[in-house]
């Protein structure tokens, strides 16, 4: 017994230390075998071929080939884990033009590069249509180049070239590029260094105050360790009320003007959004509120459900989600091991699906479904909802069935969900079996019931309301700003 107890102690040990010194020994600098990516590069092609519900929605059958050729031809020779996913897989998936298909370095990688900083192009960039505005510049010593100067070219590249490079990496819902522009905005470091690698200097021509075109070059940026800080020392935070935990997925307060109210919902996922729509809606109802704006300009989605159920709070009619929701297949074989949630995901595609007479694997109950407007509570005042790039997913089916309803305003930018439909509902990741990448793998295709939109373009706003470099050199809300014009302009 006791030898028994011995062993299967050491056994553990082992085990353990073998997995804490794989964690603390993976090493980004690794290169992976050109045989080795272009299994990982077949593999991922068989299965997108097989199960991706919309793999020729924006993009041809004929193109999408060439690009699956155009791609595995550029393995030549070994590559990092970072170099395959940004020159290879990234603008692979990109093509696919699905916003719910996208790479993420392994979990590995995720874990190596946590808390650290790079080298990288040294600007923070405010980037819109053919514009880039520098925000911050991480050289605090350069007095040259401040906020609000406009940059025209990087290294030879013009702004309109970055950006149409950049895009090509960066995976949307058809032509919604609305959200590209916002990722670029907020990383722009980040992206170029992935894209375009690092150079110890980059040229680049701006407009002065005096309008003048000029050239300059600066340094990369590199950040510096701060070799005093204590590693040992654990960072104590103050416990935070669940009121205010609850703050960054959805908020509710009443203008000092007292002529409105602001919800703002980040998302459909998390928050407590039943019990959250039903005291809000309730206090509308009982402060005799009859202006909302509803901010939905951060919320990348989540529970098809929840959106709905807030469509209910809001809507002037009866109203469909879906015309149509299906996948491909009702099983994940024969790539089951492949993909994370297997043996869950294959019995949930079983229990919900039924195959029609198309071949294809429906959520049938959910197709062409009316759902009627709330009784209690429900809000029937004048409803402005704030829109932009990251309004996706979810978020978009909401602004579809409201869109064009009697006292219902979209107000902002062009959603980044599309506007004919998206690929949400499940989506399970591919774990590349040699770079354990992670790749997105959307099962189901939504197409919007009363869309009127089949070229690509994201839900349109009613007030189309952009970005304004007064907005940005003096820090206030633009949209914000529209809506309570309109609302305290109107009760005038």
């Amino acid at each position: 017994m006791a030898r028994s107890l011995n062993a299967l102690l050491f056994i553990l040990s082992f085990f353990l230390c073998s997995c804490l010194g794989s964690k603390k020994n993976y090493s980004p600098l690794k290169k992976y075998d050109p045989v080795a990516l272009q299994q990982d590069y077949i593999l991922l092609k068989n299965i997108l071929e097989t199960k991706h519900p919309s793999l020729y929605w924006y993009t041809s059958k004929d193109s999408m080939d060439l690009y699956f050729s155009k791609y595995y031809y550029a393995i030549k020779d070994s590559m990092t884990e970072q170099q395959y996913a940004w020159k290879v897989l990234a603008p692979l998936v990109a093509k696919i033009q699905c916003g719910h298909t996208s790479v993420s370095m392994s979990k590995g990688y995720a874990k190596w590069v946590r808390k650290k900083t790079f080298p990288s192009f040294p600007l923070y960039m405010k980037v819109w249509n053919d514009s880039m505005l520098a925000m911050i510049n991480l050289n605090k010593k350069d007095s040259l180049i401040k906020k609000g100067t406009i940059i025209t070219s990087i290294n030879g590249l013009t702004t309109s070239e970055l950006k149409d490079i950049m895009f090509s990496y960066l995976p949307i819902d058809g032509k919604a590029n609305s959200m590209n522009y916002i990722r670029m905005s907020a990383n722009f470091p980040y992206y170029h260094r992935n894209i375009f690698g690092i150079s110890n200097n980059y040229n680049i021509t701006y407009i002065d105050s005096a309008g003048d075109i000029k050239a300059a070059t600066i340094p990369v940026y590199k950040p510096v360790n701060d070799s005093a800080k204590k590693k040992s020392v654990k960072e104590v935070y103050p416990k935070i009320a669940k009121q205010k935990r609850l703050e960054p997925y959805r908020s509710f307060k009443i203008d000092s003007s007292g002529k409105f109210a602001v919800i703002t919902l980040n998302t459909f996922s998390n928050g407590r959004l039943r019990r959250f729509f039903r005291h809000s809606f309730r206090k509308l109802k009982e402060k005799n509120i009859t202006n909302l704006v509803l901010d939905i300009r951060i919320n990348g989605g989540g529970k098809v459900g929840l959106s709905t159920l807030l469509t209910k709070y809001v809507t002037r009619k009866p109203f469909n989600v879906a015309d149509s929701l299906y996948a491909k297949t009702n099983n994940l074989s024969p790539y089951t091991k492949y993909i994370k949630g297997k043996f869950l995901n294959n019995l949930e595609l079983v229990f919900i699906t039924k195959k029609k007479k198309d071949g294809l694997f429906h959520i049938s109950h959910l197709e062409k479904k009316t759902y009627k407007p709330k009784k209690n509570n429900h809000y029937n005042g004048n409803l402005y909802v704030l829109t932009a790039g990251p309004t996706f997913s979810a978020a978009s089916l909401f602004c579809n069935v409201i869109k064009g309803q009697p006292g219902i305003k979209l107000l902002g930018e062009e959603t980044g969900g599309g506007w004919y439909g998206n690929n949400g509902i499940m989506i399970p990741d591919i774990i590349l079996p040699s770079t354990k990448l992670r790749i997105r793998l959307p099962l189901f295709r939504l197409v919007q019931y009363n869309h009127a939109d089949r070229n690509g373009s994201g839900v349109v706003p009613d007030i189309l309301v952009e970005t304004s470099y007064d907005a940005l050199m003096k820090g206030y809300d633009k949209k914000m700003k529209v809506a309570r014009e309109l609302i305290l302009g109107a009760g005038r």
